[in-house]
């Protein structure tokens, strides 16, 4: 595999993997992007198109998960960190697809959030932690469940 490669796992049932999503946080407000109601274009196993999601992704070979959000991070929104803490870890099963989701806390950052891929997601808005839209993505949903819960791993 060549460096870069995303490597997934495929079987007859689907496709798994593992990810990382990074909570950020500023003045108690959590930045979420608004995924492409395309399916194509939001461009997840996961499918979440239409939903408001974490910046995250798929951990390429051989990084490791501070890698893999800071990399994620600067991609999808311009903000630059070296900063994260894992406090979370979920298990996210689509129709299709089979990922662990590392959650990673970012509270330091550098940068303004600009919209990176439009293609892909739409807007960046910082949402207040206790007033989040309804229709999340499932694995920040569960992101965001931990952090308030205080817990790594919570079962579905």
């Amino acid at each position: 595999m060549g460096v870069g490669t995303v490597r997934v796992i495929m079987s007859k049932q689907g496709i798994s993997g593992a990810g990382v999503g990074i909570l950020v946080l500023k003045d108690n407000k959590v930045l979420l992007g608004l995924r492409n109601p395309d399916p194509v274009k939001a461009d997840s196993a996961l499918h979440g198109e239409g939903t408001w999601t974490c910046p995250g992704g798929k951990i390429r070979f051989g990084e490791n998960f501070e890698k893999a959000a800071a990399r994620e991070l600067l991609e999808e929104t311009g903000l630059v960190t070296d900063s994260f803490h894992v406090y979370s870890v979920s298990n996210d099963v689509g129709s299709d697809a089979h990922f662990i989701t590392i959650g990673l806390l970012c509270k330091k950052f550098t940068g303004e959030v600009k919209t990176m891929e439009p293609d892909e997601i739409v807007e960046w808005r910082w949402w207040d932690i206790n007033n989040l839209p309804l229709n999340m993505f499932p694995p920040s949903k569960k992101m965001v469940r931990n952090y308030l819960a205080g817990k790594f791993y919570l079962p579905d």
